[in-house]
């Protein structure tokens, strides 16, 4: 009997760890022979603020159901990004999805999250604090959503890289820097 006490309130700490951002609620009506009945679809963003973000579309006759089984399906979808300094990215990345386009920057730190709507949404519940993001194409709030996890999935650390080429992170950012200090002397 007390297990069974014990239990709800570690599902309690572990889901109050989670920051749910609710970006969009669409109302959609089904016609029927007495008229229409009505319904409500949303769109939630899910992230523990420090590099898991997911996000869930929920359907149902009232708005907080809806956001509860939004809020479900992207507890379920969560996908670590890595993150810079877990602040920013560690390079730019464009994302597509449908007719959403976006591009996303890595930014210096103090810059803060310049997006819009729905990825400002995203940025905020991942954790991420210094962003460029810029939007092109559909304004759609899935698509645009959709578009931002596809080029976030496109992120790669310096660490999944030196592993997947078989170096050391070390020697991999030194190349990086012998190539930059090369680019500036031709700039010259």
């Amino acid at each position: 009997m007390a297990r069974e006490r014990q239990q709800p309130r570690e599902r309690e700490e572990r889901d109050s760890e989670f920051v749910d951002r609710l970006v969009h609620i669409n109302r959609v009506a089904k016609v029927v022979k007495g008229g229409r009945r009505f319904g409500f679809a949303a769109l939630v963003v899910v992230g523990d603020q420090k590099g898991r973000v997911g996000f869930g579309h929920g359907k149902a006759r009232e708005v907080p159901e809806a956001i509860r089984k939004a809020t479900e399906a992207a507890k379920r979808s969560l996908v670590r990004i890595p993150l810079k300094e877990g602040r920013t990215l560690h390079h730019d990345v464009a994302g597509r999805w449908g007719a959403g386009k976006v591009v996303l920057r890595a930014a210096p730190a103090g810059t803060g999250i310049i997006a819009g709507g729905p990825m400002r949404a995203v940025f905020e519940t991942l954790g991420m604090h210094d962003v460029v993001a810029k939007s092109l194409g559909s304004s759609n709030p899935y698509n645009l959503v959709r578009a931002t996890f596809d080029a976030l999935k496109r992120e790669d650390s310096p660490r999944s890289v030196a592993a997947r080429r078989g170096l050391k992170v070390s020697t991999l950012q030194a190349r990086r820097r012998d190539a930059d200090a090369e680019g500036v002397g031709a700039d010259a």
